[in-house]
């Protein structure tokens, strides 16, 4: 894509970007840094914003690094209400690394139902081994040390950093995808993550980033709220599957009716979900296969 000059005498849209240039036949786009006042306007509204309509979390009352990292693990691909609840439980029964490390891969399980996406709960759990094996027993504060871990991945890394110790540096989730496109991309389509972050390290204040995030990811949950689907606008969008009837959920549906009971026999396991027997079986193999469940003979459980 080329890089195509525009006349200084070319008015900025609302975005500040220059406008889109047809040459060649070729669409390009150069932006105009923001202006001083442009993003001191804009952090003006969101903590306006925040001030008034700022959510109130568990996780957020806390600058504890493990604490941090369950939240944040939960919070991927599930919506903060459903994690309210379920962190406090989670904490509960793993109240620290320690404990979790030393819990049972089932005694995990059972502690992560009804969030989905078990890979996580498995990902936390070897995560939490893996910190303990380090002198200290601590998370890292490396930013390539925390990517090396189980289930950490640039967002993570980089939230676990801003939360727990106010590190700056710029990142993005849903929420904070949602308000840049409203306001910096008010008629674009396939705006790139690429493009965001750039915006986002320029309005980053410099000081109390955490509150900043925080106020952020509020104000893109409000928008959301208006019904209006501002990330399809997103070049990353990728419109979710149905669930009933997903694979996924059937493979939730396994882990679950097993964390119930100390093991079933595969008849009696197909007998209760009602899935093509097929399916079943090799949903069985492939979870077995991923370390979830043990199979032994005609029984299978939930692994140690």
């Amino acid at each position: 894509m080329l890089l195509c000059e525009v006349p200084r005498s070319t008015p900025l849209c609302s975005a500040e970007f220059l406008c889109l240039v047809e040459r060649s036949g070729a669409s390009c786009y150069k932006r105009a840094m923001l202006s001083k006042l442009r993003i001191k306007q804009f952090q003006k509204k969101i903590l306006a914003h925040f001030r008034d309509q700022g959510r109130e979390f568990p996780w957020r009352t806390t600058r504890d690094p493990y604490r941090i990292l369950v939240s944040e693990v939960m919070l991927q691909q599930t919506q903060t209400e459903r994690v309210r609840s379920k962190y406090i439980e989670f904490l509960d029964c793993f109240p620290s690394f320690t404990a979790l490390a030393q819990a049972s891969r089932a005694d995990v399980l059972k502690a992560w139902q009804g969030l989905g996406y078990n890979r996580r709960a498995l990902a936390l759990h070897a995560c939490a081994k893996e910190v303990l094996s380090r002198p200290g027993g601590t998370l890292p504060r490396d930013r390539d040390a925390l990517l090396a871990l189980p289930g950490i991945g640039p967002y993570t890394a980089s939230a676990v950093a801003c939360f727990s110790w106010s590190e700056r540096s710029a990142f993005i989730e849903t929420n904070i995808r949602t308000v840049f496109i409203h306001e910096f991309f008010p008629k674009r389509r396939k705006v790139a993550d690429s493009e965001i972050l750039e915006l986002i390290a320029e309005t980053l204040p410099r000081r109390d980033v955490r509150s900043w995030y925080y106020a952020l990811m509020d104000y893109g949950a409000w928008l959301k709220r208006s019904g209006r689907k501002f990330n399809s606008r997103s070049a990353h969008y990728v419109k979710q599957s149905a669930f009933e009837g997903s694979h996924r959920q059937l493979r939730g549906r396994i882990l679950r009716e097993l964390t119930r009971t100390s093991g079933l026999t595969i008849h009696a396991l197909h007998k209760v979900i009602a899935r093509p027997k097929a399916e079943v079986l090799s949903t069985i193999d492939a979870l077995v296969a991923e370390g979830f469940l043990v199979r032994e003979g005609l029984r299978v459980r939930l692994g140690d």
